[in-house]
C-alpha cells in the first residue's frame, strides 16, 4: 500500500491537485498508484450542505439535481429539509434524488437537522449532542459497507459564530466518536465545518480519529474553496486512517480528480457529466456551498445484506378505520415483498399484498373498522425472510353508533392525586350527534374489566361520563360513578385503557406511556380538547388546571365552546425565562399584541403557546432591532416535533402565516446558527380567531 500512497501524494504535488494531463509514463505510473484494485468496489462519499431557496430546505430542486448527477453511495447532508418533512415527503426526496432502495437517517426535532442517506444498509443510526447550538446536532449512521468492516458516517454543521466555538464542537465530536465507535470501525466525518482556513484549530482535534490533512478535493481549476463565492474551504469529507489508505481517484464520466471533486455547476465542464444538474444550480438562491464528494475502494468479498425497513406507519399514527392510507418501506437488496398488518401486537397477521417488488416501497391498505391502540404493520423479504415490523403500535378509530360522528376517551388521570387510586379517573365524551346509552358497556385497563356501566346510563350529546376509582375519589361538584370493580387501577408506568360497546366491540382504546402519567395530578387529555381527532397530551399543556373530569380542559362546561366557564387568562406581554421548552411554554398570546423576548445564548429558544378559538388564518412576525437572523416554527400541541409552518428566512420581520383550525398551538423562536438578539413578537388573526 505505501508505494500506492507515495505515488497518490507525488503526482498530486506535481499537479496541484486538480484534474491533469499527465504524459505517457507519468499517467501509466498514476493508474497503476489509483485504480481499483481486482474485485474492489467503488464507494463514494459525499458532503453536502446543498439546499436552496428561502426555506433551507431541498424543495427547490437545485441540489436535488446535484445528487442525481453525481451519484454518491453515502451522504452526509444538512440542512435536511423537504416540504412539511412528513416521512411521505422525505421518502419521495430520498427516492427521487437518489433511489427507492436507500436508506436515510435525519435527527428529530431540530430546525436544520443533519442526516446520513446511504446506498447501504444503515445498522443504527442516531444523533451526539451539540452542546454549543440549539437546533442541529450530530447526526450518525452505522452503515454496512462491502468489506468486513462497518462505517459509521457522521454529519456535522458547525457554527459560524468564531473558530474557538467551531473547536468546542469538535472536541465534543471526538469525545463520542471514542467513547462510541469501536476499534478497527471506519468513520467519516462530512459536512460543513464553516471553517476559514484549513489551518483552523478544529481540524487539529478531529485530527485525533480522522485524518484532516492535505491533498484535498478541488474543482477543474485547482479550486478547493467551498462557499458560494469560492474563497474559504467550509465543506469536507475526512474520513479514519484505514479508510483514508482505501481511497482513490474520484470518476465522473472522463474527467479524473485525484483527491475527490469539489462539484460547482457554474465551472463544471463538460456539464453533461453531472447531467441532470444545470449551470445555474449552484448559484440558486440561499445556496452557500459546494458539495464535495471523495471515493474509495473497498472489497466486495462480503455477503450481500438483504435489508427492509419500515418507514409508516411507525408507531403513534392514529387511522380512522374504513379509511385508505398508504404503508411504506425501504430497502437494499431485496427483490419482492410481502406486506402484512396486525390489530393485535403481532399476535396475529392478515395480508395486505402477497408479492409486490421491493422498489414500490409502497401499497395502500383500506384500515379496518376495528378500534384498536395496537395495530401495526410488517414488511418480509421472501427470499430471505428479513423482515422489519412497525417501531411502536399506531391506533385505529371507529365510529361508536348513533349517528355520524363518535364516541371516545377524551381525557385520562392515572397519576392521582397523592397516593390513593380513589382519585384516578376516566372521561369519555360524546359526539355521536344524539344522546347514547351506555348500558353494558366496559372500560378496561391491560388487567382485565374495569367498570360496567350499569342499566339506564346515557350519556347526552356533547356531554362526558366520568368514572372514578371509588365514590370516595369523586370531588364535590363533579358528575360521575364510582368503577364497578372498586378500582382502575391504571398504571403510573404505562396501561392501555379500553372502551367497549355492550356487544363486545372495541369502540375506542389508548396505549399510554409514562410521560403522560408521570406528573402527579395532572392527567391527560385530547388536544384539542373533545376532539376524537387531537391526540392525548399533558392537561397542563393546555390549561393552567392540572386536571378537568366532566368539563372542558379549561373548566368551562362541556358543548359551551368554552362559554360559561373561567375567563380566559390575560395574554403576555413579555416572555419569562425559562421557557426553553414546550413544557414550560410561555402564554397565551393575545391577538396583534406584540410580546418582548430576546434569545441571549446561541443556545437559547423561546417557546410560547396560542390558543385558537375559531378557526382562521394566524400570521406571525418576529421583528429584530439589527441585523441578526431569527426564525420560529409553529406546531401543533400534540407533536411540538413536527412544524406546521416556519419562518426560515433572513428577511426583518421574519414573517408568515398559517390556516390555523380551532386547539392550541406552540410557537417556537430560534437563532439561526447561534444567532442572538432581543426581538418583538406578534401573532394576529381576524376578530375571534385568538383572544384579546
Amino acid at each position: 500500500m505505501l508505494p500506492r500512497l507515495l505515488a497518490v501524494v507525488l503526482f498530486t504535488l506535481a499537479c496541484g491537485g486538480a484534474e491533469s494531463t499527465l504524459t505517457d509514463p507519468e499517467q501509466e505510473l498514476f493508474d497503476q498508484a489509483m485504480e481499483l484494485n481486482a474485485g474492489d468496489v467503488r464507494v463514494r462519499l459525499m458532503a453536502a450542505n446543498i439546499s436552496s431557496g428561502n426555506y433551507q430546505s431541498y424543495d427547490p430542486g437545485h441540489g436535488t439535481r446535484i445528487f442525481q448527477g453525481t451519484d454518491p453511495d453515502i451522504v452526509m447532508i444538512q440542512e435536511f429539509n423537504y416540504g412539511s418533512n412528513t416521512p411521505a415527503e422525505l421518502r419521495g426526496f430520498v427516492d427521487t434524488a437518489f433511489g427507492p432502495t436507500f436508506q436515510y437517517y435525519r435527527e428529530g426535532g431540530a430546525q436544520i437537522p443533519n442526516g446520513i442517506i446511504s446506498r447501504y444498509p444503515i445498522l443504527a443510526s442516531g444523533e451526539w449532542d451539540d452542546p454549543r447550538v440549539a437546533n442541529r446536532d450530530f447526526a450518525w449512521a452505522r452503515i454496512d459497507l462491502p468489506g468486513e468492516v462497518d462505517l459509521y458516517a457522521i454529519s456535522v454543521h458547525l457554527l459560524t459564530a468564531s473558530a474557538s466555538e467551531r473547536n468546542l464542537e469538535a472536541q465534543s465530536l471526538v469525545s463520542f466518536i471514542q467513547q462510541n465507535v469501536p476499534a478497527g470501525a471506519y468513520v467519516a466525518i462530512g459536512g460543513d465545518f464553516n471553517t476559514g482556513s484549513r489551518t483552523e484549530a478544529a481540524l487539529s482535534t478531529l485530527s485525533q480519529v480522522v485524518v484532516s490533512t492535505g491533498p484535498f478535493p478541488v474543482d477543474h481549476a485547482g479550486n478547493g474553496n467551498t462557499n458560494a463565492s469560492r474563497a474559504k474551504p467550509y465543506d469536507w469529507v475526512l474520513v479514519s486512517s484505514g479508510l483514508h489508505n482505501r481511497r482513490t481517484v474520484t470518476e465522473i464520466g472522463s474527467s479524473d480528480f485525484l483527491n475527490g471533486a469539489v462539484i460547482d455547476t457554474r465551472v463544471y465542464s463538460p456539464l453533461g457529466e453531472l447531467s441532470p444538474a444545470l449551470s445555474g444550480d449552484s448559484s440558486a438562491t440561499n445556496m452557500q456551498h459546494m458539495a464535495v464528494v471523495r471515493d474509495f475502494g473497498l472489497p466486495s468479498g462480503a455477503v450481500v445484506t438483504p435489508s427492509v425497513t419500515v418507514t409508516s406507519p411507525n408507531g403513534g399514527e392514529s387511522w380512522a378505520g374504513g379509511s385508505v392510507q398508504t404503508l411504506r418501506w425501504s430497502s437494499a437488496n431485496v427483490s419482492t415483498v410481502r406486506v402484512e398488518a396486525s390489530l393485535d401486537n403481532g399476535g396475529s397477521w392478515s395480508v395486505v399484498a402477497a408479492s409486490v417488488a421491493a422498489s414500490a416501497g409502497s401499497v395502500s391498505w383500506t384500515v379496518p373498522s376495528t378500534a384498536t391502540s395496537s395495530a401495526r404493520v410488517r414488511v418480509t423479504d421472501l427470499a430471505s425472510g428479513t423482515s422489519d415490523l412497525s417501531n411502536a403500535t399506531f391506533t385505529v378509530t371507529v365510529s361508536g353508533g348513533g349517528g355520524t360522528g363518535v364516541i371516545f376517551l377524551n381525557e385520562i388521570l392515572a397519576n392521582e392525586v397523592g397516593s390513593d387510586p380513589a382519585n384516578e379517573f376516566v372521561e369519555v365524551v360524546n359526539d355521536t350527534g344524539a344522546s347514547l346509552s351506555l348500558a353494558g358497556w366496559t372500560l378496561s385497563d391491560s388487567t382485565g374489566v374495569r367498570h360496567t356501566f350499569a342499566s339506564g346510563t346515557s350519556v347526552a350529546q356533547g356531554a362526558a361520563a366520568v368514572v372514578y376509582g371509588t365514590s370516595a375519589g369523586i370531588p364535590a361538584g363533579v358528575t360521575a360513578v364510582p368503577a364497578s370493580s372498586g378500582t382502575l387501577g391504571l398504571s403510573n408506568s404505562g396501561d392501555t385503557v379500553t372502551l367497549k360497546n355492550a356487544a363486545g366491540t372495541v369502540i375506542d382504546t389508548f396505549t399510554y406511556g409514562s410521560s403522560l402519567s408521570g406528573t402527579d395530578g395532572v392527567s391527560m387529555n385530547r388536544s384539542p380538547d373533545a376532539s376524537a381527532a387531537g391526540g392525548f397530551v399533558l392537561h397542563s399543556s393546555l390549561s393552567p388546571l392540572p386536571r378537568s373530569p366532566g368539563t372542558r380542559a379549561d373548566g368551562s362546561a362541556l358543548g359551551s365552546g368554552g362559554g360559561g366557564g373561567t375567563p380566559p387568562s390575560t395574554s403576555i406581554s413579555a416572555e419569562s425565562e425559562a421557557n426553553n421548552t414546550a413544557a414550560t411554554a410561555n402564554g397565551p398570546l393575545g391577538n396583534g399584541k406584540n410580546v418582548s423576548a430576546s434569545i441571549s445564548t446561541t443556545t437559547d429558544q423561546d417557546w410560547f403557546k396560542v390558543t385558537v378559538k375559531a378557526g382562521g388564518t394566524l400570521t406571525v412576525s418576529v421583528t429584530v432591532p439589527g441585523s441578526a437572523d431569527l426564525d420560529w416554527y409553529l406546531y401543533p400541541v400534540s407533536n411540538p416535533t413536527s412544524y406546521l409552518v416556519r419562518g426560515y428566512t433572513s428577511a426583518n420581520p421574519e414573517t408568515g402565516s398559517y390556516g390555523a383550525a380551532p386547539g392550541d398551538y406552540y410557537l417556537k423562536v430560534v437563532g439561526y446558527s447561534g444567532a442572538t438578539s432581543p426581538y418583538t413578537l406578534q401573532v394576529s388573526g381576524a376578530a375571534g380567531v385568538i383572544d384579546p
